[in-house]
């Protein structure tokens, strides 16, 4: 019984407005989830819970995703009715044009249901949205993910040996299924004991032909790698300064001259190769890519994913009203970047910090959490991590990049909130700043014009706060905004373009 009762009184597989269920299949008042495998939009196939709509199927990660249908399919009804029911308490109810099959006697047009088509066997490698106006159905498609091969770094000889986690660098050479063997070496530099390149190297001779091993800290990761290869080193292992997964390292400024290959480990696995090389130890490695092909990663189980494309529907639906669902087609709109936006938001956990990495997509291309994903750049408040502003919609690709420097924004605003109410895990009836800042983000989707761009944008989540807070944030707003080069002087010129 995972519905919310306000939002989906009767329960996910009501229909008629009377207590007990229309199906025991993933159908409902809300979404129809069914394979699509053939890619027709027909009439697949949905799992059955039974009587007591009990919707447990295995999971099988080693073989090709057909192989867990039920399972995918379950997870797409469930994350598509999270939306309906966590944005329901934010606004997106029937007269805001919802997706409902019942509008249970409130305004708006029902006979909407989301039809969620799970494997879709019409595309590969993304997924997508349609959104008719209020009273039609939206048709959300998932699509299978060709994922590429995994990197392997390898410690072949001395206490270490085995197989770590590495992330590769977003610069550089890329790693290949040719691996890469060679001795390793730590950087000495002119602070000895930081191992962190950001200082001049002391002990060049001593990494010509080495994979080198580098701290992270201080200094950008292109200036550190490029150090390391200048003085001829032909890879970099960088070892994190943070407990937790290894990440995705950005160019900074220097990355763009880095021609060799480098990756990250954790903390933990990094110190001990440290020491291992440092107390006299002769530490051999290998980097490269797993040969083979892994099976295809599944759509449906990104809810990350999900999250987004039911996004589309949402911005598509709130901006200009639910019976126009054509204000989002100019370029500078930013229908991506609520989507990823959503994405971020429905999947925020207690101890989560802003300056935290959030790739979009990173499970359906292979990635850890920690990854880069399908954007540029990774979501973050540390301008080091994602330095995206304003500026860079002049360059960055329509609509996707646009729409992720947008996200740039509302992130910091977001996590400026945090700051200031904290952190409610309640997503349905909290009152922390994340709350706020969706229900912000929500409201000026309402408030700004048909094809809107960023300053307009801006100015109706300003006008939301007016109006349900007394302004109470607008400098909070304002100086989140500025941050990423949408401050007062910002112009936009013409949304269009």
């Amino acid at each position: 019984d995972p519905a919310d009762v306000v939002a989906s009184p009767f329960g996910w597989h009501d229909t008629d407005g009377v207590a007990g269920a229309e199906s025991t299949l993933t159908i409902g008042n809300n979404v129809l989830a069914q394979d699509d495998i053939n890619g027709n939009n027909g009439s697949g196939a949905s799992p059955d819970g039974g009587v007591d709509l009990h919707f447990d199927f295995p999971f099988d990660f080693i073989n090709q995703p057909v192989s867990m249908l039920d399972a995918s399919t379950t997870n797409l009804f469930y994350m598509n009715n999270i939306m309906h029911d966590v944005l329901y308490h934010y606004g997106f109810d029937e007269e805001s044009g919802n997706f409902q099959e019942n509008n249970y006697g409130n305004p708006g047009n029902g006979g909407d249901s989301v039809n969620a088509d799970a494997q879709d066997g019409s595309g590969t490698n993304n997924a997508n949205f349609s959104t008719p106006p209020d009273g039609q159905n939206p048709r959300m498609q998932m699509f299978l993910w060709s994922p590429a091969p995994g990197n392997i770094l390898i410690v072949n000889n001395g206490p270490l040996a085995g197989e770590y986690l590495a992330i590769e660098a977003n610069f550089g050479a890329p790693l290949t299924t040719t691996p890469i063997t060679a001795d390793t070496a730590v950087v000495i530099d002119g602070i000895p004991d930081e191992q962190n390149a950001c200082d001049p190297i002391t002990n060049g001779p001593d990494l010509a032909g080495k994979i080198v091993i580098i701290r992270r800290g201080i200094c950008e990761f292109g200036f550190k790698v490029l150090a390391a290869e200048t003085e001829g080193a032909i890879a970099v292992i960088m070892v994190n300064n943070v407990p937790g997964a290894p990440l995705v390292m950005g160019p900074g400024a220097n990355g763009g001259s880095v021609t060799i290959p480098s990756v990250m480990v954790s903390d933990v696995d990094g110190d001990a190769m440290i020491a291992e090389v440092l107390g006299g130890g002769t530490m051999n490695a290998t980097l490269g890519l797993l040969a083979g092909t892994p099976p295809d990663l599944d759509g449906d189980l990104d809810n990350g994913i999900v999250a987004h494309e039911y996004g589309h529907g949402v911005s598509n639906r709130l901006t200009g009203g639910p019976g126009n669902t054509g204000c989002l087609g100019n370029q500078e709109q930013m229908g991506e970047g609520w989507s990823d936006y959503f994405a971020l938001m429905l999947t925020i956990e207690p101890g989560d910090l802003g300056a935290d990495v959030r790739g979009i997509g990173t499970y359906a291309i292979g990635q850890p959490v920690s990854g880069n994903g399908i954007r540029t750049f990774p979501y973050s408040t540390d301008m080091g991590v994602n330095p995206h502003t304003y500026d860079n919609i002049k360059t960055e690709a329509i609509p996707h990049g646009v729409g992720s420097v947008w996200v740039a924004m509302l992130w910091e605003m977001t996590w400026d909130l945090i700051d200031q109410y904290g952190f409610d895990a309640d997503i349905y009836n909290g009152t922390g700043g994340n709350n706020i800042a969706l229900q912000l983000v929500m409201d000026g989707m309402k408030l700004q014009p048909c094809s809107p761009g960023f300053v307009d944008g801006r100015d109706a989540i300003i006008a939301a706060d007016a109006a349900a807070n007394a302004g109470a944030n607008e400098c909070l707003i304002w100086n989140a905004f500025a941050r990423r080069g949408l401050g007062f002087s910002a112009i936009q010129g013409s949304s269009g373009s």
